[in-house]
Formats: structure tokens, C-alpha cells, sequence
């Protein structure tokens, strides 16, 4: 019987990938920064973009994806400039893909931006496409899956499959920035939530100074 090949001992492992889910809620910036920062700092990434995802990244940026999944993959792949085969781009309808199965290791998985849809759907193990089948394989594997949903103001449904997700498990991080650091940009806006999503998935960054590490200017709300 032929032995499974192992790794070299000199090799150091391979890391997880990270699933990262974008679906239609207003908020693509948060999702693409995400999606850069991880790539930049070596981590492989599962793309998982549904339609209305790619609507309003057109919408709200200036990147324009195509329809396929492969070239949606090339052209991110290039724009990034991140290594072969470090990021893969999947169709909601491939079921073959390896997020649709447990036995797939994952490190995490990311849903920003979430829409109120998706978290209902997750809510409920819908599992009707790729997006929420990896979110359902992720909480029933036990590994940790996080949500920044982006939606104001919630509803009591809302709320209620919010409170589901937490007691299965899941971290919901809705997507809303704090000003105690004074930011200067609508991009550190946007650094602020990638950051604490970073912090839940235990990734080291510098996207913005921690609580107390950096004393604020002394000045009248009223200037």
C-alpha cells in the first residue's frame, strides 16, 4: 500500500484557508479590504461572491468583476498581485467545492458584508448555495465563523436570528466603527471593523492603535 507523501520536516505547515463570503449589503469596501489585507500577509483565501455582491462592489467601487468565477479569480489574483493559487474564487452553485464539505480544513470563516438575507438563511441552515453551505459547515464543525452584518435599523427578526447565531456560536460583528480614535478617512473607517474582524480570527495587524495606546488631542467638541 502506498503512504500518504508528508511534508518535509524542514517545511513549516500549510496554513488554513480563510473563507471569506460577500453577499449584496452595502459595505463592499469593508469586504475588499479584508480580502486584501489577508492575501498581503500570506494567507489563502476562499472567495465565496454572490450575485448582488458583485453589483455593488460595481456600485460602490471602482472595480468592475466578471460573471465567471475563474475569471473573477484572475482578475483579483492580478490586482492583488498575491501568489498562484493563493486565492480561489467559487461559484454559488459549486457544490464540489471544498468550503461545501467538513472534512475540507478551513481556518475560519468571514461573511462581511452580511446581509440581513444571509444571516437569516445561515440562521436557519438553509444551505441553498455555496456561501451558506460553507457558513453552516463552519458552525457544525465548531470552527468559527463571523458575521459583520451591515444593516440599520434591525428589526426584531433581525435581532432574533442574531441571538440564534450567537447561542450556535457564531461572532456577530456588526459593521459599526467607533470614532475614539479620531479617524481622518472613510478608509480608516473601514480599518476599524477589518481590524476587530482580524483580532476575532487571532491575525496579528497595525490597522489602528489599541484602546489607551495612543491619548487623544485635547479639544472642544464645539471647534
Amino acid at each position: 500500500m502506498r503512504r500518504p507523501e508528508q511534508a518535509s520536516p524542514t517545511e513549516p505547515p500549510a496554513r488554513p484557508p480563510i473563507i471569506l463570503g460577500m453577499t449584496g449589503a452595502s459595505g463592499a469596501s469593508y469586504g475588499l479590504r479584508l480580502l486584501q489585507y489577508l492575501l498581503d500577509t500570506g494567507w489563502p483565501v476562499y472567495l465565496l461572491l454572490s450575485k448582488a455582491a458583485q453589483i455593488v462592489i460595481h456600485m460602490e467601487t471602482e472595480m468592475q468583476l466578471p460573471g465567471r468565477p475563474h475569471a473573477i479569480q484572475k482578475i483579483l489574483t492580478e490586482h492583488y498581485r498575491c501568489a498562484a493559487g493563493q486565492l480561489r474564487v467559487f461559484g454559488q452553485d459549486e457544490w464540489t467545492a471544498p468550503p461545501a464539505s467538513g472534512s475540507a480544513p478551513a481556518r475560519a470563516m468571514v461573511v462581511c458584508p452580511c446581509t440581513t438575507g444571509a444571516l437569516a438563511a445561515i440562521a436557519n441552515g438553509n444551505s441553498d448555495n455555496l456561501l451558506e453551505r460553507a457558513a453552516d459547515v463552519t458552525l457544525k464543525e465548531g470552527r468559527k465563523l463571523i458575521l459583520a452584518v451591515r444593516e440599520t435599523p434591525f428589526s426584531a427578526i433581525h435581532l432574533e436570528n442574531m441571538l440564534r447565531l450567537a447561542r450556535a456560536g457564531a461572532v456577530v460583528l456588526p459593521a459599526n466603527p467607533g470614532f475614539y480614535y479620531r479617524p481622518a478617512s472613510v478608509a480608516e473607517l473601514v480599518d476599524f471593523i477589518v481590524a476587530r474582524i482580524l483580532d476575532q480570527l487571532e491575525i496579528p495587524h497595525t490597522l489602528l492603535p489599541r484602546w489607551g495606546q495612543r491619548e487623544p488631542e485635547s479639544r472642544s467638541l464645539l471647534q
